[in-house]
């Protein structure tokens, strides 16, 4: 789908032809903090109450934690899948094909169009692991990647604490959006390119609280708690599922304290976010405005992901009409992306194809020379 839809974000200008950005941060700071604001225009205590009230709500709910965790976090795939689920699988590919098999297709959609790169870290460009302190990404991964950002303008979207997934990446210029997209800088080169924090007044509160979550889950071996600045992970892949109800009722028994923090799930992980209107979907509409390309029918924003997070980011591109949404997994599972990749070895393959697709574009044609 290419057809184009406008997107209301801030006043900023970033020159999309290449990674490196102007000296505009200090605008784009204040224009990401503006739009933060706007989101939620009601009083403080107006949405303390509120959240206090849904937060009443979800715990007198009659699904149990355990059967979201489970549905967060499947742990099938298409290679142990059983002759029903294979069904299932089948139905699900017609409607989201590898973007692999579909790349000619992807390819002719961004014709007379600036290809806009968005990647997730986790799961996309590295494997899942046990311990997310060990979440690194190949050599060959990072030269991909690399080549990548020479043709496009790459930002990398993570849920994790922006620092962190710098140090994993290791590539100075992207663009990187950490805490789930509150915490965006741009490639290093430019002394001011920290261009939106619009959860900085929550920091206090989240330390606060990553401080409780340590004490209070202890108990439960194999919980990982992991302090990401602007949100917080409460990671239970080495957590026995006996326990998993336990793990979650320890972490409500937290966060019932602080209606101003939302709780949501991941692949097994609870987030412990700040209650604003800022996603993954928000920080790539940022992105693609500080890029120039708000209002703009010449641009397809290809992103690619692995997390129910990411959903925020393939329902802006479904709204906008305009782009590519590649959910990474080996199983079915609801969706707003149009196509997808098995594994990070996939997404490795897509990138390179992607690169060796657009020198192939801009190489100049050959020069017959005639014969004498």
């Amino acid at each position: 789908m290419t057809t184009s839809q406008d997107v209301v974000v801030s006043e900023m200008g970033i020159g999309a032809g290449g990674a490196a950005m102007p000296g505009s941060g200090a605008t784009g700071l204040f224009a990401c903090r503006s739009a933060a604001s706007a989101a939620g225009a009601m009083s403080m205590r107006q949405t303390y109450l509120d959240l206090a009230a849904a937060a009443a709500a979800a715990r007198s709910a009659s699904c149990t934690w355990v059967e979201a965790m489970r549905a967060s976090s499947p742990t099938r795939s298409r290679a142990g899948a059983a002759a029903s689920d294979v069904d299932d699988l089948t139905a699900w590919m017609r409607k989201h094909p590898s973007a692999l098999g579909k790349f000619e297709q992807i390819a002719a959609a961004s014709k007379g169009k600036k290809i806009v790169m968005f990647l997730d870290y986790d799961g996309t460009l590295s494997p899942i692991v046990a311990n997310p302190d060990a979440a690194y990404m190949s050599d060959a991964m990072r030269a991909a990647v690399r080549d990548v950002a020479k043709h496009f303008p790459t930002a990398i979207v993570s849920g994790r604490c922006r620092d962190k997934v710098y140090n994993f990446v290791g590539l100075s210029e992207l663009y990187y959006a950490g805490s789930h997209g509150m915490d965006i800088k741009g490639p290093s080169s430019n002394p001011e390119s920290v261009l939106c924090q619009p959860a900085s007044e929550f920091l206090p509160v989240i330390d606060e609280v990553y401080k409780l979550l340590v004490e209070k889950t202890k108990s439960t071996p194999g919980a990982n708690v992991e302090n990401n600045k602007f949100c917080l992970s409460v990671h239970f892949r080495c957590v026995d599922e006996k326990r998993w109800n336990f793990l979650a009722e320890q972490v409500k028994a937290v966060i019932k304290d602080y209606p101003m923090l939302k709780l949501t799930q991941g692949r097994k992980v609870f987030e412990l976010r700040p209650s604003i209107m800022w996603d993954k979907g928000k920080a790539l509409e940022f992105l693609l405005e500080s890029l120039g390309f708000a209002n703009s029918s010449d641009v397809l924003p290809v992103y690619i992901g692995d997390d129910r997070t990411d959903e925020d980011a393939f329902k802006v591109l479904r709204k906008r009409g305009q782009g590519v949404g590649i959910l990474v997994t080996k199983s079915a599972k609801e969706t707003s992306a149009s196509y997808s990749l098995q594994d990070p070895g996939e997404v490795m393959e897509f990138l390179l194809r992607l690169v060796e697709w657009s020198r192939i574009r801009s190489s100049p044609p050959a020069m017959i020379r005639p014969r004498v």
